[in-house]
C-alpha cells in the first residue's frame, strides 16, 4: 500500500458513464439493449477510482451537480477516496457509450456539462489549496465545461508547480495546447489528440516519436502516446520505449486511457524506472478492457498483465538508443 503519497485528480467536466450493449447497432434504425450499466466517471474520477485499486491515497475534486451525486459518493466512499468535489445546482452529465459486441465497436455520445460560474470556480481554487498540504500530486483530467476560462489549465499548472507538485495533464483540444504552455511534467494524449495538438498528421512511429520530443522541448517532462491494441510510447528526455500488450478479451473501453495514466503514475511515485512504469501502465490499461465500466482485476491478474507487456528500446530521431529497460 501507498497511503502515505497523496493523490489529488480534477475533473471540471465529470459524467456517469452508461453502458449500452446492442449487438449489430445500426443507426436510424431500431435497435433492442442487451444490458447496461451506469458507472460514476469522467476521466479524472476514473484515474483516482483506479489508483485506490492500486493503494493509493486519493482526493478527488472538481465540480459536481448536486442532483445526482449520490452515485458518486457511493464510489468514493467505496473505495475509501477524499470527497473535495465542490457541489454545484443540478445534475452531472451522462455519457452513452453503446457497445456493439458483434462488431467490437464502441459509439459515444457525449453530452456537455453544466456551465462553470465565477464563484463555483473561486470556491474549486479554495478547496485545491487546502490539498496541497499532503498531495504530492495532481492528475487534471479531461475536459472543460463552459465558464471556464482558456487560461485556467495553465495557471492551475504554474501554481501547483510553484506548490512543487507534479503535474500530469490528460486532456484534449484547447484545453491540452494551452495546458502545456505551462510546462506540465507529463501528458497522455492519444494518437488523434497529439495528431490536433501538433497540427498535422502522425502516419509512423518516427512522427509521433518527433512530435513528442517537440513537446519534450517546449517543457514537459514525459510524453505517454497511447496508440490502442499497439501498445503505447513513453517518451523522456533520456529515454524512447515502447510498450506492447498482449492481446486481451476486451469488455469495455471505458477509461481504458484513465488506467494507464494511474499505472504511470503509480509506477512513477513509487520510483520505478520508465520501463516498469510503462509495464504497469500497460498493464493496468489491460486490467481496465477486460472488466465492465472503470474498475480493476486483482492485483496478482495485474501483476501476470505486466510480466507479459514487452518493452521494447526505441532508437530516437538522434540515432540514440534509449538508456535502460
Amino acid at each position: 500500500m501507498n497511503r502515505s503519497t497523496g493523490i489529488a485528480t480534477l475533473t471540471l467536466n465529470p459524467a456517469i458513464d452508461q453502458s449500452v450493449a446492442i449487438p449489430d447497432f445500426a443507426a436510424g434504425s431500431v435497435n433492442r439493449v442487451a444490458w447496461e450499466q451506469s458507472d460514476p466517471g469522467g476521466k479524472g474520477v476514473n484515474v483516482a477510482s483506479f489508483l485506490a485499486d492500486l493503494g493509493f491515497r486519493v482526493a478527488v475534486s472538481g465540480l459536481l451537480g448536486r442532483d445526482n451525486a449520490g452515485v458518486f459518493e457511493q464510489l468514493f466512499a467505496s473505495k475509501g477516496m477524499t470527497d473535495a468535489f465542490v457541489r454545484v445546482p443540478g445534475k452531472t452529465r451522462v455519457n452513452v457509450k453503446i457497445i456493439d459486441e458483434t462488431s467490437q465497436g464502441i459509439t459515444d455520445i457525449n453530452f456537455p456539462g453544466p456551465a462553470a460560474t465565477p464563484d463555483q470556480l473561486a470556491e474549486l481554487a479554495r478547496t485545491i489549496e487546502a490539498l496541497l498540504a499532503d498531495h504530492d500530486c495532481f492528475v487534471l483530467s479531461g475536459s472543460v465545461p463552459a465558464g471556464v476560462p482558456v487560461a485556467y489549465y495553465p495557471d492551475l499548472i504554474h501554481r501547483l508547480k510553484a506548490a512543487g507538485k507534479r503535474v500530469l495533464l490528460d486532456s484534449s483540444g484547447d484545453p491540452l495546447r494551452h495546458g502545456i504552455t505551462a510546462g506540465p511534467w507529463a501528458i497522455k494524449p492519444n494518437i488523434a489528440e497529439l495528431e490536433e495538438l501538433v497540427g498535422s498528421p502522425l502516419p509512423d512511429q518516427a512522427s509521433v516519436i518527433r512530435a513528442a520530443r517537440q513537446l519534450l522541448a517546449a517543457g514537459l517532462g514525459c510524453v505517454v502516446v497511447s496508440m490502442g491494441s499497439e501498445g503505447a510510447l513513453f517518451v523522456t528526455a533520456d529515454d524512447c520505449l515502447r510498450a506492447i500488450p498482449p492481446a486481451v478479451e476486451v469488455k469495455s473501453t471505458v477509461g481504458a486511457g484513465d488506467a494507464m495514466v494511474a499505472g504511470f503514475v503509480a509506477g512513477s511515485l513509487r520510483g520505478w524506472n520508465l520501463a516498469d512504469c510503462a509495464r504497469l501502465a500497460t498493464a493496468s490499461a489491460l486490467g481496465a478492457l477486460t472488466q465492465l465500466g472503470p474498475r480493476l482485476p486483482s492485483p496478482a491478474v495485474i501483476e501476470s498483465f505486466m510480466a507479459q507487456v514487452t518493452i521494447r528500446q526505441v532508437v530516437d530521431l538522434t540515432g540514440r538508443p534509449s538508456a535502460s529497460l
